[in-house]
C-alpha cells in the first residue's frame, strides 16, 4: 500500500506521520511524491503504521521497477486519479490563500503611498482571471474540453474507440 493512502486512512497530515515516526515533513513529503526511502526510514514508517516492514519494503522496490504507466502500484486507476485531483485541488485553495493575502498587503501599500491612483486593481483583476483560469478547468466548469471531449478526439485520432 501507498504511504500516502496508509496516512489518509489513519486521517494523519503530513506534519503528523513526520512528528510520530521522527522523520522530517520534507522527508514523507518525497516519499509520498514517489522517491526511494531507505531500510531506516520504511523500519520507522511501518513501526508508526504498525505493518510488517517487508510490506514497505516490497513496495518501496516495486517504486523502482515500475514504469511511468504504473506509477502506484498497489492502487487502482480510480485511486491514482483521486489523488491527483486532491493535489490538484488542495494547490488550487493554496493559491487562493496565497491571492488573498497578497492582495491585502497590496491594497494597504496602495492607499498608503499613493490613494488617488488604484493601480492594485490591475494586479487584481490580471491575477484573478488567472485563477479563474484555472477554477474552470480543475472543476470542469466548461465541459467544452472535458474528458468527454478529450476521449472523443483520441477516439478520432485511433479511428476506433478505446
Amino acid at each position: 500500500m501507498q504511504i500516502q493512502k496508509l496516512r489518509l486512512q489513519r486521517g494523519w497530515s503530513q506534519q503528523q506521520l513526520a512528528e510520530l515516526s521522527g522523520l522530517s515533513t520534507r522527508t514523507i513529503q518525497r516519499l509520498e511524491a514517489g522517491q526511494r526511502a531507505t531500510t531506516e526510514t520504511l523500519k520507522s514508517l511501518a513501526a508508526v503504521f504498525e505493518i510488517d516492514f517487508s510490506t514497505l519494503q516490497s513496495e518501496s522496490e516495486m517504486n523502482e521497477t515500475t514504469t511511468q504507466a504504473a506509477p502506484n502500484p498497489g492502487m487502482s486507476a480510480e485511486e491514482v486519479l483521486a489523488f491527483q485531483h486532491v493535489n490538484k485541488l488542495k494547490n488550487f485553495y493554496y493559491r487562493l490563500v496565497i491571492y488573498f493575502l497578497v492582495m491585502i498587503v497590496l491594497v494597504v501599500i496602495n492607499l498608503i503611498t499613493s490613494p488617488h491612483d488604484l493601480w492594485v486593481l490591475w494586479v487584481a483583476l490580471a491575477w484573478g482571471i488567472a485563477l479563474i483560469i484555472r477554477a474552470v478547468y480543475l472543476f470542469e466548469l466548461l465541459p467544452i474540453f472535458g474528458a468527454t471531449w478529450e476521449k472523443r478526439q483520441v477516439e478520432k485520432r485511433l479511428g476506433r474507440p478505446l
